[in-house]
């Protein structure tokens, strides 16, 4: 059930305590009659105690879904941990759970992706990961890049130009679709003029989690000026 300023939808999430980009790159995209509602939460030993505390604190405002900020295909076992960790929260509270690691996987296969060049904030290492959990869901990695990122911290101050040209390098592969993971990195103001000046289909982490959350919530406004997923699917 809505309420007086979001009387279509309150859309509840969930972010890491230190990621200062989720938030305001969601905002950006909430249609007239959607309100964001946003608690945080610390990722330590207790983790999940955190995002469960986090979980009740937001359904209190009556949201119709809880969308989660977090990506963790960097992580061995990341995406399965993410998503029983979804599935518990959302039986607690009695509410629809999205992940933004899982929404960018279905938005790649609503464009029709099924080979996938990837951007992420994280060193090689990490994104051998990612590339094992997207080879895990029947998608091709064609190629991927990562800006190396010292700590989780700096993640949301990575220069604008260094994110672009890291989108035009692996470009180069030659993928049907490319995905940036990692919600502390901003991409969402650069997908539409990056899917422009390279033709290939771009999907932010961000950006995909808002469009399940609003797309299962059965708001279906085509958003302008944000790249192809929201404004056509």
């Amino acid at each position: 059930m809505g309420d007086t300023l979001g009387s279509r939808a309150v859309l509840g999430f969930l972010v890491p305590n230190f990621n200062t980009v989720v938030e305001p790159e969601l905002a950006t995209l909430r249609p007239d009659g959607v309100t964001n509602q946003t608690a945080r939460f610390a990722i330590d030993a207790e983790v999940l105690d955190n995002v469960s505390a986090a979980a009740s604190a937001v359904a209190a405002c009556g949201p119709a879904a809880l969308g989660v900020g977090l990506s963790t295909e960097s992580l061995p076992g990341g995406l399965e941990f993410l998503e029983q960790a979804g599935r518990d929260v959302g039986a607690a509270v009695g509410l629809p759970v999205y992940t933004a690691s899982h929404a960018t996987q279905a938005a790649l296969r609503a464009l029709g992706a099924r080979t996938v060049a990837v951007v992420t904030p994280f060193d090689d290492a990490s994104n051998r990961h990612v590339r094992e959990a997207l080879e895990a869901n029947d998608f091709e990695v064609a190629g991927i890049t990562g800006l190396a990122c010292p700590s989780i911290e700096t993640i949301g101050r990575t220069p604008i130009a260094e994110i672009e040209n890291a989108f035009r390098w692996v470009e180069r592969s030659g993928a049907d679709a490319i995905a940036h993971i990692g919600t502390g990195l901003p991409t969402l103001g650069l997908v539409e003029r990056l899917e422009s000046e390279l033709g290939t289909p771009i999907v932010s982490c961000n950006a995909a989690l808002y469009w399940q959350c609003l797309r299962e919530s059965g708001i279906d406004d085509s958003i302008r000026g944000f790249g192809r997923l929201l404004e056509e699917f």
